[in-house]
């Protein structure tokens, strides 16, 4: 259990609530719960308010809620003998995910919390507050603005922007955004709420530096990474090579059993981000490999996890991946494949057409962004942009500059410079 839980979880605990609750239920949260000094403070305010909820509610309600769930189970063969309710372990994964009522399963959890997350929600909302999220695409992308942001240009709307009439070096272009000008504070150092309410997620790591005050806010660049990931690598081959390694959901358990593979520096001084910089790079979905995957779920789960009310997510151009597959996903493009290395402008323009997409949508799962978020989806050197902002927010003029949008945004969030 957590050495250090909220009087509400340590409540819940004491109850003996969880004697009565479905075991697959109980063990999951239990499991977390394990995890409590991992856990954001907005992950820590659910599991607060999910308890919060079953132990104000009348117990024949709670008993209702949860009898599918445990009629299911006991099909399953769901018991005591078969089932450890102190861990959650890669063989009862196994285990639910190879009996015939598995779907059945499924639904039933997702019954439960489509009837709880609805009225957890409604308490967020009545307390709720502005959010900004600005998701910036590189320079060299091959289109122009008439075919970017194309599957979610139906959300919101295409700004144009008034850029200097000396021009603009694209690289100056987010730090404007965010700056107002030089040597400005960004809105990252504005911060005035927790540390993990803003976050900067960059595919490199050149925008690292507009955040001047380190613990002001979070900032990741895989780019800043590249020695913290060759070392993972290092230690992926190590396993494989000495342990019968039978996939990566196996290899993922194996490794996130290694304190050693925290990252170094600011980041390994945080025990929440360098968890959650670990638990990113070792998903096995190509994030070890590819920037511009990395950063795509690096700022989903923060969206996920964090909650943040300030998001900055600067994608880049990735190179043409090489063959791969199963456990290589873990391994050194360089040093696995003797195919040169060659940029791929075009496979970038069509990742990130997704990705937009991907990052939004997060946004709109969740209640805290629902009606307060400002989204604003730029691509460097372009005089265009898309806007997705509630009714309520208004444009400082029908083509505003980057400095004028700049104190927009500032305002919206109500951060003073």
């Amino acid at each position: 259990m957590p050495s250090h839980p909220s009087a509400v979880v340590q409540r819940m605990l004491d109850s003996g609530l969880f004697e009565r609750l479905p075991a697959t239920f109980t063990t999951y949260t239990l499991d977390r719960l394990r995890g409590w000094d991992l856990l954001f403070p907005a992950e820590r305010s659910y599991f607060e308010r999910l308890l919060a909820m079953f132990e104000r509610s009348d117990s024949s309600l709670v008993d209702q809620l949860f009898a599918p769930l445990a009629a299911v189970e006991s099909k399953m063969g769901v018991d005591a003998r078969a089932w450890r309710k102190q861990e959650f372990s890669l063989a009862q994964v196994d285990f639910l995910q190879r009996s015939p009522h598995y779907a059945e399963w499924r639904s039933c959890v997702a019954d439960i919390f489509a009837r709880v997350d609805p009225l957890l929600d409604q308490e967020v909302a009545s307390s709720n507050h502005t959010r900004l999220l600005i998701v910036s695409s590189p320079s060299d992308l091959p289109v122009g603005p008439d075919r970017m942001w194309l599957r979610i240009a139906g959300h919101g709307q295409r700004v144009p922007l008034e850029l200097p009439a000396a021009g603009l070096d694209p690289a100056e272009y987010l730090p404007l955004l965010l700056t107002g000008g030089a040597g400005a504070r960004s809105l990252l150092d504005r911060n005035p709420l927790s540390r993990y309410d803003a976050w900067l997620i960059d595919a490199g790591e050149r925008h690292l530096s507009l955040l001047k005050k380190q613990r002001s806010a979070v900032a990741i660049g895989y780019g800043a990474l590249a020695d913290y990931r060759a070392r993972v690598m290092a230690e992926v081959r190590k396993v494989v090579e000495s342990k019968r390694i039978q996939g990566p959901q196996q290899l993922g358990a194996e490794l996130r059993r290694m304190a050693s593979l925290m990252p170094p520096g600011e980041l390994g001084a945080d025990p929440l981000v360098a968890d959650f910089v670990r638990n990113i790079l070792l998903a096995g979905n190509g994030t070890l490999l590819i920037n511009n995957t990395f950063t795509e779920w690096a700022a989903v789960q923060a969206l996920r996890r964090a909650r943040p009310t300030l998001s900055v997510v600067s994608f880049g151009i990735r190179n043409k991946v090489k063959p791969f597959s199963s456990l290589l996903i873990y391994e050194d493009q360089e040093r696995a494949s003797a195919i040169p290395t060659q940029v791929d402008t075009l496979g970038t323009y069509v990742d990130l057409e997704i990705f937009y997409q991907y990052v939004l949508q997060e946004c709109g799962k969740h209640a805290e962004y629902r009606g307060t978020t400002l989204a604003l989806f730029v691509a460097e050197g372009m005089d265009e942009l898309l806007m997705v902002a509630p009714p309520s927010f208004r444009l400082p003029s029908p083509r505003p500059t980057l400095v004028a949008l700049h104190e927009a945004a500032g305002e919206w969030l109500g951060w003073s410079a």
